[in-house]
Protein backbone atom coordinates (compact mmCIF):
# COMPACT_ATOMS: atom_id res chain seq x y z
CA UNK A 1 0.00 0.00 0.00
CA UNK A 2 0.97 3.43 -0.50
CA UNK A 3 1.92 4.81 2.96
CA UNK A 4 0.92 9.19 3.76
CA UNK A 5 2.45 10.13 6.30
CA UNK A 6 5.68 8.73 8.97
CA UNK A 7 5.81 8.57 12.66
CA UNK A 8 8.77 8.41 14.36
CA UNK A 9 9.81 7.81 17.86
CA UNK A 10 12.15 10.01 19.49
CA UNK A 11 14.71 8.34 22.26
CA UNK A 12 16.38 5.44 20.68
CA UNK A 13 15.48 6.55 17.82
CA UNK A 14 16.32 10.11 16.74
CA UNK A 15 18.38 10.76 19.70
CA UNK A 16 20.88 8.56 22.17
CA UNK A 17 19.06 9.06 25.35
CA UNK A 18 17.00 6.42 26.67
CA UNK A 19 20.36 5.90 29.18
CA UNK A 20 19.50 9.20 30.65
CA UNK A 21 16.05 8.52 31.80
CA UNK A 22 17.69 5.76 33.73
CA UNK A 23 20.42 8.30 34.86
CA UNK A 24 18.38 10.62 36.30
CA UNK A 25 15.33 7.93 37.33
CA UNK A 26 18.42 6.45 39.37
CA UNK A 27 19.76 9.35 40.68
CA UNK A 28 16.31 10.40 41.89
CA UNK A 29 15.51 6.86 43.32
CA UNK A 30 19.32 7.40 45.16
CA UNK A 31 18.29 10.08 46.61
CA UNK A 32 15.74 8.39 48.75
CA UNK A 33 17.77 5.59 49.47
CA UNK A 34 15.98 3.10 47.06
CA UNK A 35 18.06 1.18 44.43
CA UNK A 36 16.62 1.45 41.01
CA UNK A 37 17.05 -1.64 39.15
CA UNK A 38 16.96 -2.63 35.40
CA UNK A 39 13.48 -3.96 35.95
CA UNK A 40 12.06 -0.41 37.06
CA UNK A 41 13.66 1.24 34.04
CA UNK A 42 11.83 -2.09 32.25
CA UNK A 43 8.51 -1.31 33.76
CA UNK A 44 8.76 2.84 33.09
CA UNK A 45 9.73 2.70 29.25
CA UNK A 46 7.40 4.33 27.13
CA UNK A 47 5.17 5.82 30.08
CA UNK A 48 3.88 9.28 30.38
CA UNK A 49 6.11 11.44 32.38
CA UNK A 50 2.99 11.40 34.91
CA UNK A 51 2.83 7.43 35.05
CA UNK A 52 6.73 7.03 35.25
CA UNK A 53 6.81 9.88 37.96
CA UNK A 54 3.92 8.19 40.10
CA UNK A 55 5.84 4.88 39.52
CA UNK A 56 8.66 6.26 40.87
CA UNK A 57 7.44 8.29 44.07
CA UNK A 58 5.86 5.12 45.03
CA UNK A 59 9.13 3.43 44.64
CA UNK A 60 10.57 6.05 46.39
CA UNK A 61 8.30 5.70 49.80
CA UNK A 62 6.85 9.02 48.90
CA UNK A 63 3.79 8.38 46.48
CA UNK A 64 2.91 11.88 47.36
CA UNK A 65 5.69 13.59 45.45
CA UNK A 66 5.26 12.52 42.05
CA UNK A 67 5.23 16.12 40.54
CA UNK A 68 8.49 17.08 42.65
CA UNK A 69 10.06 13.63 41.04
CA UNK A 70 9.08 14.44 37.79
CA UNK A 71 10.37 18.24 37.88
CA UNK A 72 13.62 17.05 39.01
CA UNK A 73 14.03 14.10 36.07
CA UNK A 74 12.72 16.64 33.52
CA UNK A 75 15.26 19.14 34.08
CA UNK A 76 17.63 16.70 34.60
CA UNK A 77 16.69 15.39 30.53
CA UNK A 78 16.59 19.24 29.33
CA UNK A 79 20.42 19.61 31.14
CA UNK A 80 21.74 16.74 29.73
CA UNK A 81 20.35 17.89 26.20
CA UNK A 82 22.18 21.41 26.38
CA UNK A 83 25.45 19.84 27.75
CA UNK A 84 25.31 17.63 24.32
CA UNK A 85 25.08 14.11 26.34
CA UNK A 86 22.10 13.37 23.98
CA UNK A 87 23.31 12.93 20.54
CA UNK A 88 21.89 12.25 17.34
CA UNK A 89 21.75 8.87 16.57
CA UNK A 90 23.91 7.73 13.18
CA UNK A 91 21.69 8.71 10.08
CA UNK A 92 19.06 9.61 11.83
CA UNK A 93 18.48 13.13 11.01
CA UNK A 94 18.71 12.07 7.23
CA UNK A 95 16.42 9.44 8.34
CA UNK A 96 14.16 12.25 9.30
CA UNK A 97 14.37 15.02 6.42
CA UNK A 98 13.91 12.73 3.42
CA UNK A 99 11.04 11.27 4.99
CA UNK A 100 9.69 14.50 5.32
CA UNK A 101 10.47 15.74 1.88
CA UNK A 102 8.17 13.01 0.72
CA UNK A 103 5.09 13.03 3.20
CA UNK A 104 4.45 14.78 6.49
CA UNK A 105 6.25 13.33 9.48
CA UNK A 106 4.66 13.27 13.36
CA UNK A 107 6.85 12.35 16.51
CA UNK A 108 5.00 10.56 19.34
CA UNK A 109 7.26 10.26 22.05
CA UNK A 110 7.03 9.53 25.72
CA UNK A 111 9.23 12.68 26.85
CA UNK A 112 7.86 15.44 28.39
CA UNK A 113 7.11 18.04 26.49
CA UNK A 114 10.04 20.52 27.71
CA UNK A 115 12.29 17.51 26.61
CA UNK A 116 10.88 16.85 23.09
CA UNK A 117 11.57 20.45 22.36
CA UNK A 118 14.83 20.88 23.90
CA UNK A 119 16.10 17.41 21.70
CA UNK A 120 14.41 18.84 18.43
CA UNK A 121 15.68 22.00 18.85
CA UNK A 122 19.01 21.86 19.96
CA UNK A 123 19.73 18.99 16.42
CA UNK A 124 17.86 21.62 14.39
CA UNK A 125 15.16 19.43 13.79
CA UNK A 126 12.06 21.18 14.54
CA UNK A 127 11.03 22.05 11.34
CA UNK A 128 11.09 18.64 10.08
CA UNK A 129 8.49 17.96 11.91
CA UNK A 130 4.55 18.68 10.80
CA UNK A 131 3.27 17.69 14.45
CA UNK A 132 4.77 16.51 17.93
CA UNK A 133 3.44 14.54 20.49
CA UNK A 134 4.18 14.00 23.97
CA UNK A 135 2.33 10.68 25.47
CA UNK A 136 1.72 13.30 28.34
CA UNK A 137 -0.59 14.90 26.23
CA UNK A 138 -3.00 12.08 26.05
CA UNK A 139 -4.87 10.04 28.36
CA UNK A 140 -2.43 7.35 28.64
CA UNK A 141 1.13 6.42 27.67
CA UNK A 142 2.67 3.43 25.58
CA UNK A 143 2.11 0.69 24.92
CA UNK A 144 -1.50 2.01 24.48
CA UNK A 145 -2.20 3.15 21.27
CA UNK A 146 -3.32 6.86 22.38
CA UNK A 147 -0.07 8.54 21.49
CA UNK A 148 0.19 6.97 18.00
CA UNK A 149 -3.28 7.66 17.42
CA UNK A 150 -3.20 11.48 18.30
CA UNK A 151 0.02 11.71 16.18
CA UNK A 152 -1.31 10.38 13.27
CA UNK A 153 -4.78 12.23 13.63
CA UNK A 154 -2.60 15.75 13.37
CA UNK A 155 -1.19 14.98 10.18
CA UNK A 156 -5.10 14.13 9.09
CA UNK A 157 -4.32 10.52 8.87
CA UNK A 158 -5.51 6.66 10.46
CA UNK A 159 -2.61 4.70 11.74
CA UNK A 160 -3.17 2.39 9.18
CA UNK A 161 -2.20 5.06 6.36
CA UNK A 162 1.02 5.52 8.30
CA UNK A 163 4.48 3.99 8.67
CA UNK A 164 6.09 3.97 12.45
CA UNK A 165 9.67 3.78 13.69
CA UNK A 166 10.65 2.60 16.78
CA UNK A 167 13.14 0.99 18.99
CA UNK A 168 11.27 -0.23 22.78
CA UNK A 169 8.91 -3.21 23.31
CA UNK A 170 6.03 -0.57 24.50
CA UNK A 171 6.85 1.87 21.51
CA UNK A 172 6.89 -0.93 18.83
CA UNK A 173 3.20 -2.29 21.10
CA UNK A 174 1.40 1.30 20.49
CA UNK A 175 2.23 1.62 17.06
CA UNK A 176 0.96 -1.80 15.76
CA UNK A 177 -2.09 -1.34 18.57
CA UNK A 178 -2.40 2.26 16.77
CA UNK A 179 -2.64 0.19 13.37
CA UNK A 180 0.67 1.62 11.81
CA UNK A 181 2.74 -0.93 10.00
CA UNK A 182 6.05 -0.24 12.08
CA UNK A 183 9.67 -0.71 11.26
CA UNK A 184 11.75 -1.58 14.25
CA UNK A 185 15.15 -0.52 15.04
CA UNK A 186 15.96 -2.33 18.46
CA UNK A 187 18.19 -0.49 20.92
CA UNK A 188 21.12 -2.29 22.01
CA UNK A 189 21.17 -1.41 25.29
CA UNK A 190 17.33 -2.07 26.00
CA UNK A 191 16.38 -4.78 23.36
CA UNK A 192 12.28 -5.15 23.09
CA UNK A 193 11.12 -8.19 23.51
CA UNK A 194 10.89 -10.82 21.16
CA UNK A 195 6.83 -10.38 21.47
CA UNK A 196 6.90 -7.11 21.08
CA UNK A 197 9.32 -7.17 17.92
CA UNK A 198 7.12 -9.90 15.85
CA UNK A 199 4.76 -7.24 15.60
CA UNK A 200 6.97 -5.13 13.85
CA UNK A 201 6.96 -5.26 9.80
CA UNK A 202 10.64 -4.98 9.22
CA UNK A 203 14.11 -4.59 12.26
CA UNK A 204 16.35 -2.71 10.95
CA UNK A 205 20.19 -2.32 11.99
CA UNK A 206 19.61 1.41 13.12
CA UNK A 207 18.60 4.77 11.55
CA UNK A 208 20.91 4.31 8.24
CA UNK A 209 19.38 0.95 7.25
CA UNK A 210 15.91 1.91 8.90
CA UNK A 211 16.33 5.85 6.75
CA UNK A 212 15.71 2.75 3.62
CA UNK A 213 13.29 1.02 4.29
CA UNK A 214 11.56 4.03 5.08
CA UNK A 215 11.71 5.35 1.41
CA UNK A 216 11.45 2.08 0.20
CA UNK A 217 7.97 1.56 1.06
CA UNK A 218 7.59 5.55 0.69
CA UNK A 219 8.45 4.91 -2.85
CA UNK A 220 6.54 1.66 -3.27
CA UNK A 221 9.43 -0.28 -3.71
CA UNK A 222 11.15 -2.62 -0.50
CA UNK A 223 14.73 -2.37 0.89
CA UNK A 224 16.37 -5.70 2.01
CA UNK A 225 19.71 -4.41 3.00
CA UNK A 226 19.82 -4.47 6.76
CA UNK A 227 16.44 -6.24 7.21
CA UNK A 228 16.53 -9.29 8.83
CA UNK A 229 12.83 -9.97 8.47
Amino acid sequence: MAFAAVVFDMDGVIVESEHLWEENWTAYAARHGVRWTPEDTAACQGKSAPEWAAYLARACGVPDRAPEAETAVVDGLVAAVAEGRAPLLEGAAAMVRDAAARVPVALASSAARPVIDAALEAHGLADAFTATVSSAEVARGKPSPDVYREAASRLGRTGAECLGVEDSSNGIRAAAAAGLTVIAVPNPAYPPKPDALDLAAEVADGAVAARGLLLARLDGERETEGVHR
